[in-house]
């Protein structure tokens, strides 16, 4: 992926949300920490999994603790560690991209970190879009991870998009707008 921008050191990820296989596509080209509702905290296996790579957890609907996730976020960043987000704040099935909530882009704001949008999507071999990965609606993690083992192969697609300056002067919901229309453009071109 030579035509790819280059990644920074301590970019804040953003992220269109598909699956709990976002996590480890996003990890594996760029390692990072991650915001995560807290109810993935007490979660068999994968609760277990997030404690142990850095996750923060956020108590959705307390603006107290969102604070101290900013925190979280910005002590990460600024220590040169990707923090990938996911702001939808839920999952769809690959094909749209829902809103963005911009409160968790502050933290970049506030340090100046770049602001990476990254567009995932999830594809066959011969290009087709495929919705095995799609963890949305009422599809159960058992059912989400019955279609995504019954697919021979799914190869997940990395856009990365140009960065967002978080010193160009925009405000967190400019920025999470900008990052949105960013991402929604590579899933049509994809």
């Amino acid at each position: 992926m030579a035509d790819e921008p280059f990644v920074a050191p301590g970019s804040l990820l953003v992220a269109n949300h598909i699956s709990w296989l976002d996590i480890f596509v996003i990890n594996a080209a760029f390692p990072a920490a991650f915001v995560s509702k807290a109810e993935v905290g007490q979660w068999p296996l994968i609760g277990w999994l997030a404690a142990r790579h850095e996750t923060v957890f956020l108590r959705r609907g307390s603006r107290g603790h969102a604070k101290i996730v900013n925190g979280e976020i910005e002590a990460l960043l600024g220590q040169g560690r990707h923090v990938a987000i996911f702001p939808e704040g839920t999952t769809t099935d690959g094909r749209h991209v829902q809103g963005f909530h911009a409160a968790l882009l502050q933290p970049a704001v506030e340090i100046g970190a770049p602001v990476q949008p990254v567009a995932l999507t999830y594809r066959l071999p011969d290009g087709a879009y495929t919705r095995a990965p799609a963890y949305d609606g009422d599809v159960s993690l058992l059912e989400c991870l019955q279609a995504v083992i019954a697919e021979r192969e799914i190869i997940a697609r990395v856009g990365v998009l140009p960065a967002l300056s978080s010193t160009a002067g925009l405000d967190r919901k400019a920025m999470a707008q900008a990052a949105r229309a960013a991402i929604m453009a590579r899933i049509a071109d994809h």
